[in-house]
C-alpha cells in the first residue's frame, strides 16, 4: 500500500483503486488536533473527544483529498449487518442512522467509516461505478456484513460479484486477536470451514478476522480481493487500536468515493 503524506497527515491507498483514479484513503492517526488519548487524527465523538476537534479533523481529511467537507456520509456503527445506500451526504445536524456498511454511486458523496481494530472492507464495481465500505468486527463477520453489502450492490445497482474489487485494510491480525470460547462457538456455527480462521496455540484461541471475511467474499463469488496485511495492534503508533490501548483511544477514518482524479498522481 503506498503511503501519502501532506501537512503531517499520512494515509494509505490501494494500487488497484489508484488504477481507476478513485479518490480514497485509509488515514493514520497523526496530523489531527485531538488531544490524548485520542491523539491526534481521531474521527469519533463517541470515544469522549470533543465535537469541535472531530469536525476539524474531518475538514483536514477532505482538504487533503480535495473533496468538499460537506460531502461526507457516515453512520453510527453498531456491529450489525445493516447496509445503507445513499445518494446524499449526511449534514452535521442530521442524526446518524445505525449501520455497518454504506454504499454510493454518487461522485459528490464521500463515504467515511471509523476503525480501531475491526476490519475495513472497501468495495468498488468498475462496471457500475459504485463504491462501498463495510465495518466488520467479529459480530459483523459472523452476521455476514460483507455478504449483505454485496447483496445490496446486486439489488440496487445490478453488480455482478465477479466484477467487484475488494480491498481489506489495516485491522487487528490473528496473533493479537485472542477470543473466548463463546466467540469460537459463534464462528463455528457460521462457517463451513474454520481451520484457517480459528487458530489455537498454547491453550489460547485466536481469530483471523481478515481471512474470515476473505473466505465469505470468495464463497459468494468475489474474485478480486486484496489484503493490506497491516496489524493495528502491532502498530499502535500509526493506527488507533482498541486492544493495544486498552479501549482508551480514537478511531481512524477510511474514506472512499467514486470521484475520479484528473490524473493518477497523489500529492506527497
Amino acid at each position: 500500500m503506498p503511503i501519502h503524506i501532506k501537512d503531517n497527515i499520512s494515509y494509505y491507498s490501494f494500487p488497484i483503486f489508484e488504477e481507476y483514479n478513485l479518490i480514497h484513503g485509509v488515514f493514520m492517526r497523526r496530523g489531527g488536533c485531538s488531544l490524548e488519548p485520542w491523539d491526534s487524527l481521531n474521527l469519533a465523538t463517541s470515544v469522549g473527544d470533543s465535537r469541535a476537534a472531530v469536525i476539524e479533523n474531518r475538514r483536514r481529511i477532505t482538504e487533503i483529498l480535495k473533496l468538499e467537507d460537506n460531502s461526507i456520509y457516515d453512520v453510527w456503527q453498531v456491529h450489525s449487518n445493516r447496509v445503507i445506500s445513499t445518494d446524499q451526504p449526511r449534514g452535521l445536524d442530521i442524526p446518524h442512522l445505525k449501520a455497518d456498511a454504506i454504499i454510493t454511486g454518487n461522485p459528490d458523496v464521500t463515504l467515511l467509516m471509523l476503525f480501531a481494530d475491526c476490519v475495513p472492507i472497501m468495495f468498488y464495481d468498475p462496471e457500475k461505478d459504485v463504491a462501498a465500505i463495510a465495518h466488520a468486527g467479529w459480530q459483523g463477520t459472523v452476521n455476514g456484513v460483507v455478504i449483505e453489502t454485496v447483496k445490496k450492490l446486486q439489488t440496487i445497482f445490478g453488480t455482478d460479484p465477479k466484477n467487484l474489487i475488494v480491498c481489506i485494510g489495516p485491522s487487528i491480525r490473528v496473533d493479537h486477536y485472542e477470543v473466548g470460547q463463546d466467540v469460537e462457538k459463534e464462528i463455528k456455527n457460521s462457517f463451513i470451514e474454520t481451520e484457517e480462521i480459528i487458530i489455537k496455540q498454547d491453550g489460547k484461541i485466536f481469530l483471523d478476522l481478515q481471512n474470515a471475511n476473505r473466505f465469505l467474499l470468495k464463497q459468494y463469488g468475489v474474485k478480486n480481493i486484496f489484503i493490506s496485511k497491516i496489524c493495528t495492534a502491532c502498530n499502535a503508533q500509526d493506527w488507533f487500536s482498541h486492544r493495544a490501548e486498552n479501549g482508551k483511544t480514537g478511531r481512524f477514518a477510511v474514506v472512499m468515493t467514486v470521484h475520479k482524479r484528473k490524473d493518477n498522481e497523489y500529492e506527497n
